[in-house]
């Protein structure tokens, strides 16, 4: 077998990387030479061609089972090698060159329906004490707004603007936004604040919102236990945190008519791109309609 030892000592030793990152190298090296010595035995790197690669990349995906995303990452793997093999001049050719790598299936955003949303917020699942009615404000702002975790646990009681019903948020590459909500919103953090200040900070408005029952700050584990521990009360979808909701929140407004670029505009995107994905999610709905509904579908 064609010996890789020196390609290991070099990530070892000079580019650093962690022990489980070398032994990742090590492996996905060692399958991909173990399977050129059982089908193709070359005796040189210079041997070894961009079919033969193609070779094991379809023995991965048909034989094997891996996925487009784990062949990627052997991939990367082997044509990290093969460029320090054309630095050091090891080879005269690089078989990587014109290798494509498998496309990786883009998953749809998991979201939660609608009438499920609805069940859970007109049903008593909300306790009356300081505790359930900060979970209630959290999921309901979750879905009115469709902020990021990290940008509600760094709500300041300053940053709610009760009469322009609307919050300031601080989102990626500290890019400010200003979110607008609807009323029942509002009515929510009137309760709530009003709660929250009695019990914490009376006449302080430069702490964060959201605490725990001692007065500290949540931490995103607690919150994503109080948002699965609500969603596994009115949804079986595997995928239940605090970004769901927030595909969620973009899906509906979407299904019922919101302007794409105003839901780009509300939850931060830099690019139109990343909010198109949620059209998906609308065409897929509409699919399904039709299919129900139209008598030759």
């Amino acid at each position: 077998m064609i010996d890789y030892q020196d390609f290991i000592t070099y990530l070892q030793t000079e580019r650093r990387m962690s022990v489980h990152t070398v032994e990742a190298y090590s492996k996905d090296l060692g399958q991909f030479f173990t399977f050129l010595e059982e089908v193709v035995q070359p005796k040189t790197l210079n041997d070894i061609t961009p079919d033969d690669v193609r070779t094991w990349i379809i023995t991965l995906l048909e034989d094997k089972g891996d996925t487009a995303r784990t062949v990627n990452r052997k991939l990367s793997s082997l044509k990290a090698f093969f460029r320090y093999q054309m630095k050091m001049e090891n080879v005269k050719t690089n078989p990587m060159a014109s290798i494509l790598s498998p496309k990786i299936k883009k998953r749809l955003p998991e979201y939660v329906e609608q009438n499920d949303m609805q069940r859970l917020f007109s049903s008593d699942l909300f306790a009356e004490d300081f505790e359930g009615r900060r979970d209630q404000v959290i999921i309901e702002l979750f879905y009115a707004t469709g902020i990021r975790l990290s940008e509600l646990l760094n709500l300041h009681v300053q940053d709610i603007d009760l009469s322009q019903n609307t919050i300031k948020v601080l989102g990626k590459r500290n890019k400010e936004r200003i979110i607008p909500f609807g009323e029942n919103m509002h009515d929510l953090f009137t309760m709530y604040l009003d709660i929250y200040q009695k019990k914490f900070h009376p006449g302080l408005e430069n702490y964060c919102i959201f605490v725990a029952a001692n007065g500290k700050q949540l931490y995103p584990k607690a919150v994503y236990r109080i948002v699965r521990k609500y969603l596994d009360m009115v949804t079986t979808i595997d995928k239940r945190s605090p970004h769901v909701i927030r595909h969620t929140f973009a899906t509906h407004m979407l299904n019922n008519g919101a302007d794409l670029n105003a839901i780009k505009t509300i939850l931060g995107h830099s690019s139109l791109a990343a909010t198109q994905v949620y059209t998906h999610n609308s065409m897929e709905q509409l699919k399904s309609i039709y299919k129900q509904a139209h008598p030759r579908a």
